[in-house]
């Protein structure tokens, strides 16, 4: 269910905004409701980012692999120069 809300906006500028969207075809509730989505889209993204990170950290196989620094370094400075 939805909020109500109540805005105090100029009736001249109000009734532009009309004009404009209804030539669209949206309503002004329309816009508000989609420019609210825009605005805290990103942020619903960002939590879907994070509950998949933690549902599946630490899930990963290395097949006995382990992280050796030397190895890595010296790897580096086999590779040509350009």
């Amino acid at each position: 269910m939805g909020k109500n809300l109540t805005l105090t906006v100029d009736e001249r500028l109000l009734e532009r905004t009309r004009e404009k969207l209804h030539a669209a075809g949206k309503t002004v509730n329309q816009e508000i409701r989609e420019h609210f989505e825009r605005i805290v889209g990103d942020d619903a993204q960002l939590e879907e980012d994070i509950a998949f990170f933690r549902q599946t950290a630490g899930c990963g196989n290395s097949n006995g692999w382990k992280f050796n620094r030397d190895e890595i370094y010296e790897e580096r400075l086999r590779w040509p120069r350009v």
